[in-house]
């Protein structure tokens, strides 16, 4: 009989920062990590929207999000500026550990996120699609908009490679579960 995979997903907390490093190292070039002092911030400033996944050897994916506004794109690099008036869940970043993929961690993940986002009366959830996850991003129910402000189009010119902006319904007539 095959082991079950076992594993949880809670809160980020500063300590597991080193952890998040490390992870951020396995799955993304250098030109798109993102420093510790940038990473930390955002843990300040929006911990109540960030999520780890544990498994019997640690710490095996994060996802780094927080409240925004519809249409508002956060450049590589940036710290959060978490908006008051928050319509949207912004997903900035999903990783998950080579030694833990196809185990479904990163659409848990997401789902957890986009639950609390629907609880919490968001309208929306957007995020910058980077290394062709276009298609991971299109199954749980996101599609691709067209960023119409300067702003938005700069930030996401600091993304190397094809960056797309994505965004998924979450509440009103016709949105899609917030379950992925």
């Amino acid at each position: 009989m095959p082991h079950a995979y076992s594993s949880q997903i809670r809160a980020m907390r500063l300590e597991d920062l080193d952890a998040v490093l490390a992870v951020q190292a396995a799955c993304y070039p250098p030109s798109m990590q993102e420093a510790a002092a940038v990473l930390r911030a955002r843990m300040r400033a929006a911990g109540d929207s960030c999520v780890v996944a544990e498994d019997g050897n640690g710490m095996c994916g994060y996802l780094f999000a927080y409240p925004s506004r519809l249409g508002l794109v956060t450049p590589l690099g940036a710290e959060f500026a978490p908006a008051c008036d928050a319509d949207t869940l912004y997903l900035h970043d999903l990783a998950v550990a080579p030694r833990a993929h196809g185990r479904g961690l990163a659409r848990r993940m997401a789902g957890h996120l986009l639950e609390q986002a629907h609880a919490r009366g968001f309208a929306w959830s957007a995020l910058v699609s980077v290394q062709d996850t276009a298609g991971f991003w299109s199954a749980l129910g996101y599609r691709i908009e067209h960023a119409a402000c300067p702003a938005a189009l700069t930030a996401l010119a600091s993304y190397p490679g094809l960056a797309r902006y994505m965004v998924r319904t979450l509440t009103g007539p016709g949105a899609p579960s917030p379950n992925c």
